[in-house]
Parts: C-alpha cells; structure tokens; sequence
C-alpha cells in the first residue's frame, strides 16, 4: 500500500492543458460577439435529445457523486453502492413527470425561482434562489475538494495548487458562453467518463484479488458489511438519500436549467436516458470502496476524500493512471461549470432580471456581464471553502434534506390553485426550523420530544411516498399510497426513527412543509390562481430570432457530432 503510483509533475501539467484547452477551445468555437442573455442561461430552451442527455448525465455523475459512491461503499459494505446509485437515479427519474408540468406551465422559464416569483411573489422566489445559492457553492466546494484529493495523491502538487488549477480551468472556459459552453463539454466529458469506468473498474477489481477477494477479506468486514439488505446501510445510507433524491429533482437549479433547455418534447426521452447511465456509472465505481474495504485499505490521512485516488494510485498502470486522472477531472468539471451557470443564471434573472431592473427594463447585456461577475465569485468562494476539507457525503445529504423543506410547497404551487404566498413562505420557514434541530441534535431527542419528533417522520414518510406516486400516477394513488404508508410504518417507526437524526431532520422536514402549507391553504378564501400568467409573467429577457436560436442550436449539435466521430 506504501508504494503508490504517482504521476510526473509534467505529465500532469499535460493533462489538464489538454483537456480544458480542448474545453476552451470547444467554447471559443460556439462564442458570439454579442452573447445573448437567454442564450447563455438555458441556450434558447430547445437543445436536442443528445445533448441535453449527454449533459444531464454528465452533470451528475460528478466526482463528487463518486466519491460519496465510493465511501458509501467502503463505510456500508456491498449494499453502500447500491443505496447511492439506484436512488440518486430515481432522482433523475423523478424530474420527467414534474418537469413535463413545470415547462407546460413555465415554457420559457430559466430558473425554478423565477416561476415562484411568477406564481407567488418576492419571498417564495427569494427562497429558493438563496437556497440554490448555498446548493450549487457547496456542490463546487464539494468538487473542488474532490479534485484537490484527486492531484495532491497523484502528482507531486499539493491539494491547494489542485484546486487552484481546476477552478482557473473550469472558470476560464465557462466563462464565455454559459450554459451553451456546459452542456456542449458535457457531451465530450461523459464519453471520457464512461469510457474509463467500463476500463478501469475491472482492471481494479482482478489486480486486488478478483472473485477470491470476498472470501480472503471477509475479515476486515462486519457482518453488516457483508450484509446486502443491511439495516445499517439502509437507515444511516439510503433511507436519507431516498428522502434526499426527490428534493434535488425538484430543488435544484442545475437539474431545473437543463430542463428548461431541453426541448418540450423531449424531456421524457432525455431523464430516462439520464437516469440509466448515473445508475450504472456510479453503481461501478462505487464498488471501488468495497473493493478497498475487502482488500482491508485505510484512506491515506485517515480521509476518505482520498480513497478513490488511492485505489488508482495501488492498482492502475501510468497509463491507465492517465486515463483516471482524465476521468475525474472530465466528472468534477462537468458539474462545476453547471454551479456555476446554476449560480449566474441565478443572479441574472432572479435578483437583476426580477428584482433590481425589473422584467420589462432587464439590459440583456448587463445580465450576461453580471452572470460573468458572478461565476468568478463563486468560484472565489468554493475555493475558499474547500480548503476547509469537508466530508463530500456529508454535504450531499444535508443539502438534500435542507432542499426537502421546499419540496411540497413547490409542487403543490404547479398543481394547486389555492396555495398562496403565505402558505409557501411560512411552511418552508418552519420546516427549516423544525430541521435544523433535530438534524445536528441541538435538542436532546428523548421523551415526549422523540415521540413527537417520529410521529412527524413517519408523516414525512408518507409525503415522500405519496409524491414520487403523485408524480407518475396522479392525486389518487398518491393519497392511497401515502396513507398506506404512514399507517404500515408507524408501528416500527415510532419510537425507533429519532435514534436516525440525518434520516428524522429530513423526513421532518417534509412533514412539518406538508401540514402548514395545507393547513394555511385549505382555509384561504383567495381566488382560484390561473397558471397561464405563469408564462406571461416569464420568458425571454432578450428578443432574438427564431433563426439565430436555430444557428446557435445548430452549432451546438455540429460540435458535438465532431467530438463523437473523432472519438
């Protein structure tokens, strides 16, 4: 385990002048002189099949999500993977059904924030653009930190020159197109990916020992670990992740600007597509911390941030180590450079196009120059949190379960006419306050407190549920499985789940946003809302002509059919 592979300063230095040259020079291509704002926050929304699945996918399977896959399996054993991959593809899944509604009603639309300005006002906007906000710094940070692990193990740079690299690289290219720029990389970013797991996986898997592996490290697991249904995994691993997964379908500006880019018609196609390549992907390299767990490896620091480098360093040949280091640095840029437009188009059309200027009066020109301003910040303030080194699992669960507060107010805005401001605003302030101290255990969880505080989980379980099947099946199923749910639940759920606080601050979270929002909505004697103002009230900030969105749709498909023959 001491002799680790490493690669050569220069050889590094080559790699990434390689791949974010090939990045820029892909964006140089596709810039315009005078850069449209629409453009360059959801490329005129009618991005094809190809491009919009290869950057849905792109998008994540970040490194991030393998880093998380791979210590989930390294802490839970051969089930870890599982739990991470399966359900962070039903959250892909889940976007389709939403989405469908979300564009019919919101056609032209740019960020999630927007259409709640539309439909309620300031304060509920407000929300989920701060929300997004705190999503997308700590989804860079997060990558960021990846990438730093990434070449402070393999090259002789340190961590802070790592992630100095990547972000001057990522930004360089981002920086002049937006979102057109993301998703034309993606699309030559997940062949490089896919195109290593399927390599590099196996070749890991038989130079530690192959099939025999699972019986001569059997004594470095649990019986847990070892366990394919195991509880352990199920309640610390994928119950918060299930819970997880349907507040970033609905919650996150990074999902909810591709599908304002992709074409109406297309949205079904494109998320089912994306949901099999993240599962399988990410599934697999999961499987490297079982492998490391099996093999009886200790991350390098005791941090396990590292481990996934680690197992490239132990096992992989220089060049196969060339073609991982590709790997992650193509999966950590794919998903920055979409922080960073989730960020900007934030800031464009959220806080300037609705707020500051106002619809009507919105520069087009200024827009694209604050969404410029704005990606150099945040990249500024990733790199300044990711010297912090944080747990990368860690933060994707608590985003997720920060994002759940939000998640039944939203929805029932695209489908309930009678939910008002006050009943959004005031269920999400609530539920975060209910959140917040049961998931860092602020308050002692005994007594009367953790009845309470279980009753409402298995509420939040009910809700959970009953969404996912309101999605695909409409009211009345969602009702029936709901029910069904809380009633099968509570018997083991109440006085059990408040020993499970990142899975109860989540499924609070839910349950306390469900209840105050119906209980503020079903008495309110305002007029029935008519959701065609939606697309009245959103659109377009820049007039262009159909046949400049045809050229720039265009170009976009000739690059990404280029990329595709020359591999």
């Amino acid at each position: 385990m001491e002799n680790l592979q490493t690669l050569a300063g220069p050889v590094v230095i080559l790699l990434m002048l390689l791949f974010f040259g090939g990045s820029l020079y892909m964006s140089l291509r596709i810039r315009k002189r005078k850069e449209n704002a629409d453009g360059y926050m959801t490329a005129g929304g009618r991005i094809g099949f190809g491009i919009s699945a290869a950057s849905m996918t792109a998008t994540w399977i970040w490194a991030s999500s393998m880093y998380a896959s791979a210590t989930s399996g390294y802490t839970y054993g051969i089930s870890g993977p599982i739990h991470y991959g399966l359900w962070g593809a039903l959250m892909i899944l889940l976007i389709y059904p939403f989405g469908k509604r979300i564009r019919k009603v919101a056609p032209n639309a740019h960020t999630i924030a927007e259409v709640m300005f539309a439909r309620h006002g300031r304060s509920s906007q407000l929300m989920l653009a701060g929300s997004n906000v705190l999503g997308s710094v700590i989804s860079l940070t997060s990558n960021l930190i990846a990438g730093g692990a990434l070449i402070s193990m393999l090259s002789p740079f340190t961590f802070t020159q790592g992630i100095l690299a990547i972000g001057a690289g990522v930004l360089l290219y981002t920086l002049w197109s937006g979102f057109r720029a993301s998703v034309l990389t993606d699309f030559a970013q997940v062949c490089l990916m896919l195109g290593a797991v399927i390599v590099i996986i196996p070749v890991v898997f038989f130079a530690a020992g192959g099939p025999s592996l699972f019986e001569t490290g059997a004594v470095h697991v649990t019986p847990q670990q070892a366990d394919f249904f195991s509880s352990d995994a199920f309640f610390n691993q994928g119950a918060p992740y299930i819970a997880a997964v349907l507040a970033y379908a609905i919650g996150n500006q990074t999902i909810a600007q591709r599908l304002f880019a992709v074409r109406q018609d297309l949205i079904k196609k494109t998320f089912i597509t994306a949901t099999f390549g993240y599962g399988a992907t990410i599934i697999g390299i999961g499987m490297l911390g079982v492998i490391a767990l099996y093999a009886g490896i200790t991350p390098t620091g005791g941090d396990v941030n590292n481990l996934i480098p680690q197992m490239a360093a132990t096992y992989l040949s220089p060049l196969l180590l060339c073609v991982f280091f590709v790997m992650i640095i193509g999966s950590l840029s794919s998903t920055a450079d979409a922080d960073l437009t989730a960020l900007s188009s934030i800031v464009m059309a959220d806080i300037y196009g609705q707020n500051i200027a106002g619809k009507k009066k919105a520069n087009p020109r200024t827009m694209v120059l604050i969404g410029r301003i704005t990606m150099i910040v945040a990249m500024v303030a990733g790199l300044f949190f990711a010297g912090s080194h944080l747990n990368i699992l860690d933060l994707l669960v608590f985003v997720g379960a920060l994002w759940g507060a939000l998640v039944f107010p939203v929805i029932a805005s695209f489908y309930w006419k009678r939910v008002t401001n006050l009943a959004f605003s005031v269920s999400v302030v609530v539920a975060l306050a209910a959140f917040l101290p049961v998931r860092f255990e602020w308050i002692a969880l005994t007594g009367p407190i953790a009845v309470i505080s279980d009753v409402l989980s298995t509420i939040g379980i009910g809700v959970v549920l009953g969404l996912m099947a309101f999605g695909f099946f409409g009211k009345r199923v969602a009702l029936i499985v709901g029910t069904v749910a809380i009633v099968a639940a509570a018997p083991f759920s109440i006085g059990f789940l408040h020993t499970y606080p990142v899975l109860s601050g989540s499924l609070v979270a839910y349950a306390v946003s469900t209840i105050v929002c119906v209980a503020l909505t079903l008495p309110s004697k305002k007029e029935d809302f008519d959701f065609a103002v939606i697309a009245e009230r959103t659109g377009n900030f820049d007039v262009e002509t159909d046949q400049d969105l045809d050229a720039d749709l265009a170009a976009l498909e000739s690059e990404s059919d280029s990329e595709s023959t020359s591999r």
